[in-house]
């Protein structure tokens, strides 16, 4: 066990972990950062390019740009922070070009285009960026608890080195979750490292969640492959194996259509046939990995017909996370922060996002927010390594601690598929109805029994026991949180409930670990009617 102590410690390696560390550094704090991976390359992000929610201080197109997702979303987003982000955005957008020498684009007339990144590149000088600021980063170290003092504050983590192969341990005055959100290992591009650990974790610190029900995303990616930039299919035409087309798959809710279609055993067929000359060089150019893998098969995807498949994102395209008690991103558990993906996007997206954009611009803007705010909680408890000093306890539990007999090695393995076979079907977590969704809580209440007395691991085994861990509660939380929205709002769409209910314009905490719970919350809202 090797001892660090910092102000702030910083967990996560994408765009909000990065920006975090960043703005914590420059308020004068001294701040670790810990990545799963390699900080600057692993994650979503830094596997592709990625829309911004990047829109100039201008009150027609600021209006413009929050209206235009309220109804998506269900009513349940919050006008203010949509401003604050927008706000927040804009300006570290603007210093990521000064400061940080992104190249962003111009248009054709000579204006700088902030509105996208390339994912590789952001990533690469972030972390030069952070750095330079005097962040310590610790790569491939993910951590697998929280560490609490006397009081129940959050006061460090503890995690395992793989390359060397040591565990370690963080004291700090504050800790910033910014673990990203949980795909599952659906095989998704870039999120094999986003299993949901930092819900895990603040949960078992005591923090609640939010917006879990809108955990359905799914992405379109060509069959065999993990490219899921689903925005170019909207150039798309849909069609059977037969070549005729497949009807409501090209309109807003065409991935229905498509899950419906390839739970028969059929193929489904695509081709951006819709584009035209200057879009397809634009999308070329905006996300030059799509491609990749058409051009080294030889198939041209405007003129040839391909085969594509659903792969699960989760809360990694969809909207639930962490709850956010402050404008700071802190968590209601004293020393504790969440950003990006890893928190609730509920307070500017409602119950519905995607890809990029909004979740791009809520990394960004809870980033910087989670870091000073971290920084001006650890600095408040008195002279640097006062708070790094206190005693220390750690709170993680399954997989970690078990409470019966410990099974032996490798038993993540069956807790891992076990959970797949409830979230990643199409007819269990797309296609949702209430029967389906009880009788699958059912099943991962029993496997979280089972795990949490017997699921343990050492070195590398315990950070996939964790995982398998995080998984498991991330999964119960959101079908606890579906059973109680019986209707159809944002991207918690129910078969069985098709309309919008008046009675549930709310949004829904959910919470707990042995026993889940939910109830509702009153949305901030933004004033309209549901």
């Amino acid at each position: 066990m090797t001892d660090h102590g910092t102000d702030v410690l910083v967990v996560g390696g994408g765009p909000a972990a990065t920006w975090a560390a960043l703005k914590a550094a420059r308020a004068g704090a001294r701040v670790v950062l810990a990545d799963k991976g390699y900080c600057g390359t692993s994650g979503a992000t830094a596997a592709g390019g990625t829309g911004v929610w990047y829109v100039p201080p201008e009150p027609a197109a600021r209006e413009a740009a929050m209206a235009s997702r309220e109804g998506l979303g269900g009513y349940l987003a919050d006008r203010r922070w949509m401003a604050r982000v927008l706000d927040e955005t804009y300006d570290r957008m603007n210093e990521l070009a000064t400061e940080g020498r992104y190249p962003f684009p111009t248009g054709p007339d000579g204006r700088p285009l902030r509105g996208g990144l390339q994912g590789p590149e952001y990533m690469r000088r972030m972390r030069i960026r952070i750095r330079r600021a005097g962040v310590e980063i610790l790569d491939h170290s993910p951590v697998t608890e929280l560490l609490t003092d006397a009081d129940g504050a959050v006061a460090g983590a503890a995690g395992y080195r793989r390359q060397a192969r040591e565990h370690y341990r963080v004291r700090a005055g504050a800790v910033v979750l910014a673990t990203g959100g949980c795909a599952f290992l659906s095989g998704a591009l870039g999120t094999n490292t986003n299993t949901g650990d930092g819900a895990l974790f603040a949960a078992e610190a005591g923090a609640e969640l939010s917006g879990m029900e809108f955990s359905n995303a799914y992405g379109i990616a060509p069959e065999g492959t993990s490219v899921t930039k689903t925005a170019f299919y909207s150039f798309a035409t849909f069609s059977q194996e037969d070549g005729s087309v497949l009807e409501g798959a090209a309109s807003q809710g065409g991935r229905s259509a498509i899950a419906r279609e390839l739970l028969t055993g059929a193929r489904v067929y695509a081709r951006l046939d819709r584009a035209d000359e200057k879009a397809r060089a634009a999308m070329r150019l905006a996300q030059p990995n799509f491609f990749l893998t058409f051009d080294r098969l030889g198939i041209d995807p405007f003129t040839d017909r391909f085969a594509v498949t659903l792969l699960a994102e989760g809360t990694v395209r969809g909207t639930g996370g962490i709850r956010i008690t402050g404008d700071d991103c802190a968590t209601g558990v004293p020393g504790l922060y969440a950003a990006g993906d890893a928190a609730t996007r509920e307070e500017i997206c409602g119950g519905f996002t995607g890809g990029g954009s909004h979740n791009a611009a809520w990394a960004v803007s809870s980033g910087s927010w989670a870091g000073r705010g971290a920084a001006a909680h650890a600095l408040s408890l008195g002279p640097w390594g006062r708070a790094a000093d206190r005693p220390v306890t750690g709170v993680g539990g399954a997989g970690l601690r078990p409470t019966g007999h410990r099974a032996e090695p490798g038993g993540h393995r069956a807790a891992v598929e076990l959970v797949q076979a409830e979230v990643l079907p199409y007819d269990k977590n797309y296609l949702r109805r209430g029967e389906v969704l009880a009788a699958s809580l059912r099943t991962l209440d029993a496997a979280w029994s089972r795990l949490r007395a017997t699921l343990h691991g050492e070195g590398a085994e315990l950070v996939r026991a964790r995982q398998a861990a995080a998984m498991t509660a991330h999964a119960r939380w959101m079908y606890a949180a579906a059973l109680a929205r019986p209707e159809t709002r944002g991207m918690a769409k129910r078969l069985d409930h098709p309309q919008q209910d008046p009675a549930l314009h709310h949004r829904i905490l959910v919470g707990g670990l042995d026993r889940v719970w939910t109830r509702p919350a009153a949305p901030a809202g933004t004033g309209v009617a549901a």
